[in-house]
């Protein structure tokens, strides 16, 4: 019989997991590489971002509603589409933002201590991971911590950006195109909504849980759009401060946009307390995504595509604590090794991949959720081509591993039944 996990998430708790994926690390180290591809389009290349990443969390949050079970869209591929789709879902799911975590790691290790990054990005994921293990609920109440500070730092730069001297709504137009005018464009503005959709897709790890909600039919259609809703408004109001100041040129060369755009406010007072935020929101985006990966890797550990020993729920804390294990285990020799940079461009990859499958998922369920789920597929497909040629590249060929073993897996189970 298989052992079913705890339902204790409300729609709070499930806010709350999502805005911790959303409003974490992306927030402060994706607008420089935005706006260094999009220029002064990085505003309408938000406004791309959020429009794919509404169609696909609505996709996901119909089809969780519908299958309330751990997994996500490796679940709903299985039921919509057939076995193949579901573990090609999973697949990118659990490689893409296996990659993720590593990211994550590395900037709490960037921000805190960046002569120790590797060493402080492993600690991180055994911490995080010992905390996951004791249980969901401890992980949302961490969560609740976490999206508090993030949310109180980015309001100080905020209001410190727009209440100097130093902002200019001109500077919202087009005098930062010196020196990007070749990468803007139609081009250039995709891969900036591809960039800025990395931050955005969180709202999966409410639908990941989807087996820890309590009455999730009502729960996650309402959690999902309800974070990415609230997530969308922080990142127009951090998007418009630091333009402001800086402009799209000085922001496209920024490594630390949000430390450099205080600043230049007049505000070198909250350059540490930007650092320390920027740390803490990466914690929360890690904590987050551990639970996502774990609990992908606990539903096709069941279905025998993992092996089935991560399967195991612990009978005391009602988690997969060995998928949590080994997920924490695999992330932290990737931060221990790992270039940030590469791991974010291919966790991009995978991640798109994920929500392509979830919306031709979302497409069988009826003409009503047709219009969105093709928007959501097309603009999927859209964004991860727009990708930097090395994480496509990259991502693809990982995705044709996953596919040769899923084959290979296949023969030997028909020649065990033909025997």
């Amino acid at each position: 019989m298989t052992q079913q996990l705890r339902r204790t998430l409300g729609v709070f708790d499930a806010v709350v997991v999502g805005l911790g994926s959303m409003v974490g690390a992306g927030v402060f180290v994706a607008m420089g590489p935005a706006a260094g591809a999009a220029g002064s389009g990085l505003l309408p290349a938000l406004a791309v971002a959020a429009v794919v990443a509404y169609c696909n969390a609505m996709s996901s949050a119909r089809l969780a509603a519908r299958h309330p079970r751990s997994g996500g869209t490796y679940v709903y591929g299985n039921e919509r589409l057939g076995p193949f789709w579901g573990y090609l879902a999973g697949w990118a799911f659990v490689v893409g933002k296996t990659a993720s975590c590593a990211a994550m790691a590395l900037t709490v290790g960037a921000y805190a201590w960046p002569e120790q990054a590797h060493a402080v990005a492993v600690a991180a994921v055994v911490a995080l991971t010992a905390v996951n293990y004791a249980g969901v609920q401890k992980s949302a109440l961490l969560t609740r911590v976490i999206v508090a500070v993030v949310l109180a730092v980015l309001a100080a730069v905020v209001v410190s950006c727009l209440g100097s001297g130093a902002a200019r709504l001109g500077r919202l137009g087009f005098d930062g195109w010196d020196g990007l005018g070749s990468t803007a464009g139609p081009g250039g503005l995709l891969q900036a909504a591809a960039l800025l959709f990395f931050a955005f897709a969180g709202y999966a790890r409410i639908a990941t849980l989807g087996e820890e909600v309590r009455d999730p039919a009502r729960t996650i259609p309402r959690a999902v759009p309800l974070a990415l809703g609230i997530a969308l408004l922080v990142y127009v109001c951090v998007a418009v401060s630091v333009l402001s100041v800086l402009g799209a040129g000085e922001l496209g060369r920024s490594t630390a946009p949000l430390a450099d755009a205080v600043r230049a406010a007049g505000a070198g007072w909250l350059v540490p307390v930007v650092r320390v935020g920027a740390a803490v929101a990466a914690l929360g985006s890690l904590l987050a995504l551990v639970l996502g990966v774990s609990r992908t890797t606990l539903a096709m550990a069941r279905d025998g595509h993992l092996p089935r020993p991560l399967a195991a729920v612990h009978p005391r804390f009602q988690v997969p604590h060995r998928a949590e294990l080994a997920v924490g285990a695999v992330v932290a020799v990737v931060a221990a090794t790992a270039d940030v940079r590469g791991a974010i461009g291919f966790s991009s990859f995978g991640v798109l991949v994920y929500y392509a499958v979830a919306n031709a998922s979302a497409w069988t369920l009826g003409s009503r959720e047709r219009l969105l789920a093709g928007v959501g597929l097309a603009g999927c497909a859209a964004l991860a081509l727009a990708l930097p040629w090395r994480s496509v590249a990259a991502g693809a060929g990982v995705l044709l591993v996953g596919v040769a073993v899923h084959a290979v897996r296949g023969r030997a189970r028909a020649r065990g039944a033909g025997a």
